[in-house]
């Protein structure tokens, strides 16, 4: 980027204990820029995931500060559990500033395919991924495959190597799903996504890359991010 370009800010909240915050960034196209404030997660517990958003207020009105002109919760789990629409809402009357959660992209990228039978994979306890199935069910979604690599905290969840994911994924038989659905922010999977789906045939839609493609489509952003899969090569506009 050209020294005179002053690049678009986003503010990005993410789990305090989360090691995968770069995933953003490293998808992002040039010109973009995350701002970090992280929020208190320390175990990916459903209690913990719950917490998270208390103070969400206060956290968002820290990037507020910066001037950002977008403010993305990005924790798959704790904006499934506050709800659709909640956190999007509190943020947007505590700074004034749009909002979007992880919850609400992975949504928007699962319809962009029309998918309604996915292959479910996680870094989550059993607990919060039983969560995901009645989430997921309540919105006429089906898991018709899974794999899990259950994590207690979320350094571990981003210290998983993101062969581990490309692995796990091509090796479950996801033939009747329409999509793969790689739901966690917190995990490393960036670098094969278009390795998945050249070898499975089907669209992944992974926690980190539907929120980059919705924050794209907020700003209006026209331009195809290429080498992270179909969701994100097309148009954003």
């Amino acid at each position: 980027m050209s020294d005179h370009l002053i690049a678009r800010r986003v503010g990005h909240l993410y789990p305090s204990g989360g090691i995968s915050d770069h995933e953003l960034q490293r998808m992002a196209p040039e010109g973009l820029r995350f701002l970090v404030t992280r929020m208190p997660f320390r175990d990916t517990s459903r209690e913990s995931d719950i917490l998270m958003a208390r103070d969400v207020e206060s956290h968002a009105g820290l990037l507020a500060d910066a001037k950002v002109e977008l403010i993305a919760f990005n924790c798959t789990a704790a904006s499934m559990l506050a709800g659709p629409g909640v956190l999007e809402r509190r943020i947007e009357t505590a700074t004034g500033i749009p909002a979007v959660t992880t919850i609400e992209a992975v949504m928007a990228g699962l319809s962009r395919f029309d998918a309604r039978k996915v292959a479910l994979f996680t870094a989550y306890d059993p607990d919060v991924v039983e969560e995901e199935h009645r989430f997921l069910a309540t919105r006429g979604i089906s898991v018709v495959a899974e794999g899990h690599v259950p994590c207690s905290d979320p350094i571990s969840q981003g210290n998983i190597p993101p062969r581990r994911w490309f692995e796990l994924v091509t090796g479950t038989d996801c033939r009747e799903a329409e999509a793969i659905l790689c739901s966690c922010a917190g995990i490393e999977i960036s670098p094969v996504l278009s390795a998945i789906e050249h070898l499975t045939g089907k669209p992944v839609i992974a926690s980190n890359a539907a929120l980059l493609r919705l924050i794209l489509t907020r700003l209006a952003w026209s331009s195809p991010v290429e080498g992270y899969g179909r969701l994100l090569m097309e148009n954003n506009g």
